[in-house]
C-alpha cells in the first residue's frame, strides 16, 4: 500500500474535463492522492474514470459542494493540501431553461468550497495555520465570463467581465468570490479561464459530440443560427497540462487564460467532421454526412466570438499546447468511433 500521500480534493472529477485530468494527474504525480467529490448529475459519469477506479491514488465520494457540513467533514478527515475545483453546471442551453441550478452550484457551491478551505487553512485574515503554508485552491473557469468579441481582438486576463448568459454570469460570480478570498483572507488561490474544450469523454450535448452522434445515426445535425459563431478550441489534455502548471507554478491571486489559438466557425467544424466520417463511416446511400447539416433557431444571447490570448501562461509558466485543431479533432473523432465499435 502507498503511504504518505498528499491528499488533493478534486471537485466534479467525473465530468468531461475532470475525468481527463484525474488520470493524467495521478500518472504525473505519484505523491498525490486525489479525492474526487462529485454529485453525479447528468453530466457526471463514473465510467469516465473506470481506468483508475482501483488505483490507490484515487478515491471517489458522491456528494454536493453546496453541503457545508460534508465539506467540513472531508477537510478534517483528509487534511487536503490542495483543491482543484472543476464542479460546475456548464451547459449554456440548460442555464437558459433553468438558471437556478447554475446559481446554486456555481455560486453557492463555490462559496461553500472556498469557505471550507479558508476555515481549514487560515486562522485569521492573512494568518495561515502552521503546516498549511503551501495549500492552494485552483479554480477552473471559462472564457465566457468576458462576454463576446467582434471580428478581431482576444480575451486577456485584464479584459473586463461582461457575461451574457446565466451560466457565464454564475461563473463570473465564482471567479470574483475567489478573488475576494485572496484579497480579504489571503487564501492561496489561482484561477484559470479556458476556451472551448474538446476531446474524449465530452458530454453528448456539446457541439462536437452532437455532430458526431447525429451524423453516425443518420439524423439531422443541428447548427445554431447561420453557423458562423466562432470559438477558440482547446484539446482537453492541453487544458489539463495548463491546470497542472497553474496549480504548481502559478502566482497566488493571479488569473491565467488557457486557449488553443484554434479559432473555428461552428459550421466549418461540422463540415470537417462530416468529411472525416464520409471516409471512416460512409452513409449507406452514398451521400455526404454534410447533407444532414440543418440550421436551427439561434440560442438566446448567443455570443458571436470567443478567442483567448494565452501569452501569459505561455511566457510565465511555459505552457505549450501539444495539439492543434487538425490533430486534436482526428483523435477526438477516432475516440468516439472506437466507443461505438
Amino acid at each position: 500500500m502507498i503511504t504518505d500521500l498528499e491528499n488533493i480534493l478534486v471537485t466534479g472529477g467525473a465530468g468531461f474535463i475532470g475525468a481527463n485530468f484525474i488520470p493524467y494527474f495521478i500518472a504525473a504525480y505519484p505523491n498525490y492522492k486525489l479525492i474526487n467529490l462529485d454529485k453525479l448529475t447528468y453530466a457526471g459519469n463514473p465510467a469516465n474514470l473506470s481506468e483508475i477506479e482501483e488505483n490507490e491514488q484515487y478515491e471517489f465520494i458522491q456528494g454536493d459542494i453546496c453541503d457545508a457540513a460534508l465539506l467540513k467533514e472531508l477537510f478534517a478527515k483528509y487534511n487536503f493540501r490542495g483543491v482543484i475545483h472543476f464542479a460546475a453546471e456548464s451547459h449554456v442551453d440548460n442555464s437558459i431553461e433553468g438558471p437556478e441550478a447554475f446559481i446554486q452550484t456555481n455560486i453557492v457551491g463555490s462559496f461553500q468550497l472556498l469557505d471550507a478551505a479558508r476555515k481549514h487553512w487560515i486562522s485569521a485574515p492573512f494568518q495561515v495555520k502552521e503546516g498549511h503554508e503551501n495549500c492552494r485552491f485552483l479554480h477552473v473557469s471559462t472564457d465566457e465570463v468576458y462576454g463576446t468579441l467582434g471580428e478581431t481582438g482576444l480575451f486577456e486576463e485584464t479584459t473586463p467581465y461582461a457575461p451574457n448568459s446565466p451560466y457565464s454570469a454564475s461563473k463570473a460570480s465564482s471567479d470574483l468570490l475567489g478573488r475576494s478570498y485572496f484579497h480579504t483572507y489571503g487564501l492561496n488561490i489561482v484561477t484559470t479561464n479556458c476556451s472551448n474544450n474538446y476531446g474524449p469523454k465530452q458530454h453528448n450535448e456539446k457541439l462536437i459530440p452532437t455532430i458526431i452522434r447525429k451524423a453516425l445515426a443518420g439524423e439531422e445535425i443541428p447548427i445554431y443560427g447561420d453557423g458562423k459563431n466562432v470559438r477558440d478550441w482547446l484539446y482537453v489534455l492541453d487544458h489539463c497540462k495548463g491546470i497542472d502548471l497553474a496549480f504548481h507554478k502559478g502566482k497566488s491571486g493571479e488569473t491565467y487564460n488557457i486557449g488553443g489559438r484554434n479559432e473555428r466557425k461552428n459550421i466549418d467544424i461540422a463540415r470537417l467532421i462530416c468529411g472525416f466520417l464520409d471516409k471512416k463511416r460512409p452513409l449507406a446511400n452514398g451521400e455526404s454526412h454534410q447533407e444532414l447539416i440543418t440550421f436551427v433557431q439561434d440560442r438566446a444571447g448567443h455570443d458571436r466570438r470567443y478567442a483567448i490570448d494565452a501569452s501569459k501562461i505561455e511566457n510565465e509558466l511555459g505552457w505549450i499546447a501539444d495539439e492543434n485543431f487538425d490533430t486534436g479533432i482526428v483523435k477526438t473523432v477516432d475516440w468516439y468511433l472506437s466507443k461505438r465499435n
